[in-house]
């Protein structure tokens, strides 16, 4: 057993997964979210609970944050607040989830301020890799400090790179996303043009899992696909998130950005059609919905 505490707020789709590595590497986890269900479940597998947000800081040297959004961090810190400097000082403050850089600049600044220290460290993967702990780190921060953490981040990914100051990791998190994001809205346009042709869909995918272009990330999302197998790895409500992440930092630097934008706007559809929950290989349906609205507005029976 490691003598090292680690707490870990936001146990979520990946959290859960990325917290429990760390429990069954042998370290004290100490972690708190707002819902029974995943505390229950890192209690069981070994993970102790704390009754808030201040007793995870009390207990832990090191705080792994994995939020949602940039608002849920501001939250779960009382940012803005005294409170706030009393859970950073001397902590070290690990920031793994996916915001604006500006936003982590900022609260970069702001822990530091404080007296604490403070890590980018956005990853690359959904909630298969994160069980694996096969994930894909990005570092940013002062050295001694991302050296501090490093130990952790090897147990929930398989690879880490160092990025410089802050908020380089967060930078290039956003320009890995937009790969991600267009080819996987790209998977989803070519089986749905398969379907339309009449192309038999199990060839189309032996095709593509055998050629150059294949990829875990193909691999599975096509695997998903033809099995009607939906549950999230990477919710669309996340990934048009991430999506509009991708697009703000676009138009910030004034980066054209076509195929960002078009992913973008097929995953608003997914999700103004009520399905956020979905896994984002579903914007498939946000596909079939526009296809049949062009038949209508065509006089298409078919």
């Amino acid at each position: 057993m490691s003598e090292r505490t680690v707490g870990f707020i936001g146990l979520g789709i990946m959290g859960v997964p990325m917290a429990t590595n760390l429990v069954r590497a042998g370290f004290d986890v100490v972690v708190w979210a707002r819902s029974a269900a995943p505390v229950d479940e890192l209690v069981a597998a070994g993970a102790r609970a704390a009754g808030d947000v201040a007793g995870v800081f009390e207990a832990a040297e090191t705080v792994i944050l994995m939020l949602r959004d940039e608002p849920a961090v501001d939250a779960v810190l009382s940012r803005g607040t005294p409170a706030f400097a009393a859970l950073v000082a001397d902590r070290t403050v690990v920031q793994m989830g996916t915001f604006t850089t500006a936003f982590s600049r900022a609260l970069a600044d702001d822990v530091a301020r404080a007296g604490g220290r403070y890590v980018e460290a956005p990853v690359s993967g959904s909630r298969g890799p994160a069980v694996d702990g096969a994930l894909v780190a990005m570092l940013a921060g002062d050295d001694d400090a991302v050296a501090e953490v490093e130990p952790l981040i090897d147990l929930m990914c398989g690879a880490r790179f160092r990025c410089g100051d802050v908020p380089a990791a967060l930078a290039t998190k956003l320009a890995v996303n937009s790969f991600l994001i267009t080819m996987v809205t790209g998977l989803a346009e070519t089986f749905h043009i398969a379907e339309r042709t009449g192309v038999d869909p199990d060839v189309l995918r032996a095709v593509l899992d055998a050629g150059p272009m294949a990829s875990v990330v193909s691999r599975g999302k096509a695997a998903k696909l033809r099995e009607g197998d939906l549950s999230p790895q990477a919710a669309i409500a996340d990934v048009r998130k991430n999506a509009r992440l991708v697009e703000d930092a676009a138009v910030a630097t004034g980066t054209s950005h076509p195929l960002s934008r078009a992913s973008r706007e097929l995953y608003d559809e997914a999700v103004a059609a009520g399905l956020g929950a979905d896994d984002m290989i579903g914007v498939i349906s946000a596909l079939r919905a526009r296809t049949e609205r062009i038949a209508d507005a065509a006089g298409d029976p078919d």
